[in-house]
C-alpha cells in the first residue's frame, strides 16, 4: 500500500514538473514572438505584415472593380511560369533553386494571364467572370502538367516548387524581406499617387472614359500592382491562398466604411494585422502551416467585421432596419389617427382636451393590425410622447403627436398628388405607391413638391392638402 502511494506521488511530481516546464516553454516562446527576440521570427513577422499591407491596398481595387476573381486567376496563372522558369534554369545553369528566376517566370505568365483576360473581354462577348474562370483553369492545368513532368526529370528534383503551391513562410530570408518591403512601398506610393484616378476608375469607368482619362492604361497599371503583390506573396501563402490575402482584408474594410480613402487604410490595417497575428500564431505552434494560419486569421477578422462593422455589418444593418420599421409603423399610426379624425371635418382639431379618443377597434381596421401589434406600436409612440392611452377606451394624440401626424399626412398627400398629376397613376392605386416612399422624403424634396403642385397652394387650415382619393 505504501509502495503504491509512493509511486503515485512520484508520478504526480513528474507530471507537475512537466506541466510547469511546458508552461515555462510556452511563455518563453510567446515572449520571443511578442518581443521579436528571434531573428527568423522577426524577419517572418515583419515580412508578412508588409505583405498584408500591400495585399490589402491592391485587393481593395479588385474588390471595388468587381474583379475579385482576377486575383485568383492571376495567382493560378503564375504556376506554369514558375515551373517553366525552373526547367529553363536547370537546363542552362544546372540548378533551378534561384528565387529571383522563379518569381520572374511567375510574373511573366501572371501578366500573360491578365492580358488574356482583357483580350477575351474586349474581343468577345464573354463576361469578366467567365474570362477569368477560363484563364484560371487553363493556366493552372498547364502548371500541374508541367509540374508532373518536372517530377520525372532525373537531373532535377522538385524541392522548392511545392512551397509555391501552399506557401512556406518560415523559409523566408533577408532577400525575401527586401522584396516584400519593396512591393509594399510601391503599393503605397501607387495608391497615393493615383488615388483620384483609381477611385474614378473603380466607381465610374464610363464617366472616366468620357472625360478623356486613359482608362485602359489605368486598368493595366492596377493589374500590374496586383501582379506585383501576387508574385511577391507566393513564397508566404502560396498560389492557392494568395487570393485570400488580397480579397479578405478589403472585404473586411468594406464592412466598416463607404469612403474610399478610409477603406484603403482599413484594408491595409486588416492585411497587416492578419499577417502579424497569423505568422505569430504559427510561430507559437510550429506544426501549423503559416500560410493557412494567416488566411484563417484574416477570415476571423472578416467574421468580426461582418458582425460588428458599423457601415455594412449584420448587427448595424439589423439595428437600422429595425429602427426604420419602427418609424414606419409610428408614422402609419399617426396618419391613421389623423384620417379617422378627418372624417368629422376637413380640418380636425388635433390638440387639447377636446380631441376625441380613437377606439382600439377602429385603429386595428385602419391598418389591418392585430391587437398585439397595435398595442406595441402605441406603446412605443407613448414613450416618445406622441399619444396618450386609455387602456379600455382608446388613443388620443398629444400636442407633439398632433404636429407629427399633420406633418406625416401632409407629406403623404403631397406625394400622392405628385403621382396623380405627373406620373399618371390612377387615384385608386396611388395610396399604395405613396406608402412606400413617404417615409424617406426629405425637407428639400417636400419644398419642391409644394412649389410644383398647384393643389399644395390650397391646403387646409393645418397645412394638409385634401386627399386626391377617398380615404378607405
Amino acid at each position: 500500500m505504501r509502495k503504491g502511494a509512493g509511486i503515485l506521488c512520484v508520478f504526480l511530481f513528474l507530471a507537475t514538473a512537466a506541466a510547469e516546464a511546458s508552461a515555462d516553454s510556452w511563455r518563453d516562446d510567446f515572449a520571443s514572438v511578442v518581443l521579436l527576440r528571434d531573428y527568423n521570427t522577426r524577419l517572418v513577422l515583419v515580412s508578412t505584415t508588409l505583405l498584408g499591407i500591400a495585399g490589402g491596398l491592391a485587393g481593395s481595387f479588385l474588390l471595388l472593380r468587381k474583379r475579385s476573381l482576377m486575383g485568383d486567376a492571376l495567382s493560378h496563372a503564375t504556376l506554369p511560369g514558375i515551373v517553366l522558369a525552373f526547367m529553363f534554369a536547370v537546363h542552362f545553369t544546372g540548378t533551378g533553386r534561384s528565387f529571383a528566376v522563379l518569381i520572374t517566370g511567375a510574373a511573366v505568365t501572371g501578366l500573360l494571364g491578365c492580358v488574356v483576360v482583357l483580350l477575351i473581354r474586349s474581343l468577345t462577348r464573354v463576361k469578366d467572370d467567365a474570362a477569368m474562370g477560363i484563364v484560371l483553369s487553363v493556366f493552372y492545368g498547364a502548371g500541374v502538367v508541367l509540374l508532373s513532368i518536372v517530377q520525372h526529370m532525373p537531373e532535377a528534383g522538385t524541392a522548392g516548387l511545392e512551397s509555391f503551391l501552399y506557401g512556406k513562410t518560415a523559409s523566408m530570408v533577408r532577400a525575401d524581406f527586401y522584396l516584400v518591403s519593396g512591393a509594399a512601398v510601391i503599393s503605397l506610393i501607387a495608391s497615393l499617387a493615383l488615388f483620384k484616378e483609381f477611385r474614378l476608375l473603380c466607381f465610374d469607368e464610363g464617366y472616366a472614359r468620357s472625360m478623356g482619362w486613359p482608362t485602359h492604361a489605368l486598368d493595366v497599371l492596377m493589374l500590374l500592382l496586383v501582379t506585383l503583390v501576387t508574385v511577391v506573396g507566393l513564397q508566404a501563402v502560396g498560389v492557392v491562398l494568395i487570393i485570400a490575402f488580397l480579397i479578405i482584408p478589403a472585404a473586411s474594410a468594406r464592412m466598416w466604411t463607404s469612403r474610399f480613402g478610409w477603406m484603403l487604410a482599413l484594408a491595409a490595417g486588416f492585411g497587416g494585422a492578419s499577417g502579424w497575428l497569423g505568422a505569430g500564431l504559427s510561430a507559437l505552434a510550429p506544426g501549423l502551416p503559416a500560410g493557412a494560419v494567416i488566411v484563417l486569421t484574416a477570415a476571423a477578422l472578416f467574421v468580426l467585421s461582418l458582425l460588428a462593422g458599423p457601415d455594412r455589418g449584420v448587427i448595424a444593418r439589423t439595428v437600422r432596419a429595425r429602427a426604420l420599421k419602427r418609424r414606419v409603423e409610428r408614422q402609419h399610426l399617426l396618419r391613421g389617427i389623423y384620417e379617422v379624425l378627418e372624417e368629422s371635418g376637413p380640418a380636425p382639431h388635433l390638440a387639447g382636451d377636446s380631441v376625441p379618443l380613437i377606439p382600439w377597434a377602429v385603429l386595428e381596421r385602419k391598418r389591418s393590425w392585430s391587437p398585439r401589434e397595435l398595442r406595441g406600436v402605441v406603446r412605443r409612440a407613448y414613450r416618445r410622447g406622441l399619444v396618450e392611452t386609455m387602456d379600455r377606451d382608446g388613443v388620443r394624440l398629444t400636442d407633439a403627436g398632433a404636429r407629427a401626424a399633420a406633418r406625416v399626412t401632409r407629406n403623404h398627400r403631397l406625394w400622392e398628388i405628385y403621382l396623380v398629376e405627373y406620373a399618371d397613376i390612377a387615384p385608386t392605386h396611388v395610396d399604395r405607391d405613396a406608402d412606400a416612399v413617404e417615409h424617406i422624403l426629405g425637407a428639400g424634396l417636400i419644398r419642391r413638391l409644394e412649389a410644383s403642385l398647384p393643389v399644395a397652394a390650397r391646403p387646409a387650415a393645418d397645412g394638409v392638402p385634401a386627399s386626391p382619393h377617398p380615404i378607405r
